[in-house]
């Protein structure tokens, strides 16, 4: 299986953290298992009760989601520095999985040795941070300094309707989802106690296949979902049946050239593995850190019409079956907990679709969009915004849960993108407020122009996975950043519009015009 390699760099640095990591890890990904093993240990009632009192993972406060204003001289040097936060936490998330003994041991190990150097370290590239805006005139946001501090955090799944995450109108699909989700949060939680999950002092059981999850409780029978537990129409489908009901459908294959890389060009530009995690690429065959503007729009593409050269990206899929895929030892792969057999999808839908109060107009080259949010679990709950299926049970959608599908149904991830646009940029600080979704009534926040919205489906043939005894047997994970612990609710997908001008102007006729073309 092939990988995108141009441009990319290992440097030293980078080959010793993949090292120690590897060396870690102990060759089969056993790092991310010990937290749950050492809670099966019998020895004394008290040993068992200390493992299950372990916290799961780091929360950090996201210092991105912060920086709403940062000047266009200061954006490549504040990016790298937030690039810069998230390997500090996967790295100190490494040791809090890798020394689970001591902390055993010792009631203040977590705090001394791995939560007081990591707030040391992210003081530092904090305070770069606040450096590189005001070196080009710019004014850091006050109380920076306060989002350094990480503490430890249980692996229970965050409730979808525990009111976090007040995003405003342009997270109204994250809240949405979340208010009409909870019957699916409560059949996962119930067949999670059924099959012996502790839910009480986080989830102590492992999968079998040494990866810090997902776990029993994080999968439901779609059959306990119930229809309409979220309505696709509110908050986040745009289109309807008024306003502009046409749709554009782009047809650019499911990866058939094998293009996987652990980068993030929105995110991370210029940052090697600033995902930490593999992505599917279709559309752009151009695509990784280091990739600038010319170098998509000079690139080849994946789809049928030659005129879209976007790029359309998001987490693989992976069946954690013990295959040692082509990154089984590299950093973004099973060296950070992504582990298993990567599932490529049998189909993927890139549909585009009107707005239901008026015309849409063009996006403009080179726009980036991102929906969902990678940290979700951490984060909270304000940008989630992606649900899982099974064909023929589309009328059931769950946000927090990977669903199983009967005998002869296969697995759907959807994600419907923001579709309202501030009219001046292609992107923003935190990459999110220069688009926003359309309110309840379906129009756009004041000041936000509808362009067309993005929805895209992917469709698995994935095995339908067992929970014996409290425990998920051969299990499927989207991949993450390894303190997300495998979450579902972490699921997320990226765009950046490289279509010519030709052929946008073609999707907003087709959309504005109520013809269905592709």
């Amino acid at each position: 299986m092939g990988r995108n390699t141009r441009k990319r760099r290992t440097p030293l640095a980078t080959k010793a953290v993949a090292a120690s990591a590897a060396l870690a890890l102990g060759g089969g990904g056993l790092i991310w298992a010990n937290f749950y093993a050492s809670a099966h240990e019998e020895n004394s009632a008290n040993q068992t009760k200390a493992a299950g009192a372990q916290i799961a993972t780091i929360q950090c406060p996201d210092v991105g989601q912060k920086l709403s204003d940062v000047p266009d001289g200061a954006r490549q040097g504040v990016d790298k520095e937030l690039a810069n936060l998230d390997k500090q936490i996967t790295e100190a998330y490494a040791r809090l999985a890798s020394t689970r003994q001591a902390q055993a041991g010792d009631s203040g190990f977590v705090n001394n040795a791995i939560l007081g150097p990591l707030k040391s370290k992210r003081v530092a590239a904090i305070d770069r941070i606040g450096i590189n805006i005001r070196r080009v005139g710019g004014q850091a946001p006050q109380g920076l300094d306060q989002l350094a501090e990480c503490q430890g955090m249980a692996a229970d799944q965050p409730e979808v309707n525990d009111g976090n995450g007040q995003g405003g109108d342009q997270n109204n699909g994250g809240q949405d989802q979340g208010q009409d989700q909870g019957q699916g949060q409560d059949n996962g939680q119930d067949q999670g106690q059924d099959n012996g999950q502790d839910q009480g002092g986080g989830q102590v059981g492992d999968n079998g296949n040494g990866a810090a999850g997902p776990v029993a409780a994080d999968f439901v029978d779609i059959n306990q979902v119930q229809p309409g537990s979220r309505d696709l129409q509110n908050g986040l489908a745009a289109n309807g049946d008024s306003g502009s009901t046409g749709s554009f459908t782009a047809k650019c294959g499911v990866n058939e050239n094998n293009l996987f890389n652990s980068d993030n060009l929105i995110v991370a530009p210029g940052v090697d593995n600033g995902a930490h995690h593999t992505h599917d690429y279709v559309g752009n065959q151009d695509n990784d850190a280091f990739s600038s503007d010319e170098d998509l729009a000079n690139a080849e593409t994946s789809c049928q019409n030659q005129g879209d050269k976007s790029t359309y990206y998001w987490p693989v899929l992976r069946l954690q079956d013990g295959t040692q895929e082509f990154d089984a030892g590299d950093l973004g792969g099973g060296a950070e907990g992504n582990v298993g057999k990567i599932l490529k999808a049998s189909q993927a839908d890139m549909k585009f679709v009107g707005n239901k109060k008026s015309d849409v107009v063009a996006m403009p080259k080179f726009l980036r969009i991102i929906t969902g949010d990678a940290k979700a679990f951490t984060n909270g709950l304000a940008n989630a915004n992606t649900s899982f299926s099974c064909t023929g049970f589309e009328d059931r959608q769950v946000t927090d849960k990977y669903v199983i599908c009967p005998e002869g149904s296969q697995v759907v991830r959807t994600s419907n993108f923001q579709s309202c646009w501030d009219g001046q940029n292609i992107d923003s600080a935190n990459h999110r407020d220069h688009v926003a979704f359309v309110q309840q009534d379906g129009s756009c926040p004041n000041g936000f122009q509808a362009i067309p919205q993005l929805q895209v489906r992917l469709v698995y043939d994935v095995p339908a996975p067992t929970i014996e005894n409290g425990q998920v047997q051969n299990p499927y994970a989207v991949d993450g950043f390894p303190e997300q612990l495998h979450k579902p609710i972490t699921d997320h997908n990226d765009f950046i519009n490289v279509m010519d001008e030709n052929l946008m102007n073609q999707v907003v006729q087709c959309i504005n015009s109520g013809e269905d073309c592709e």
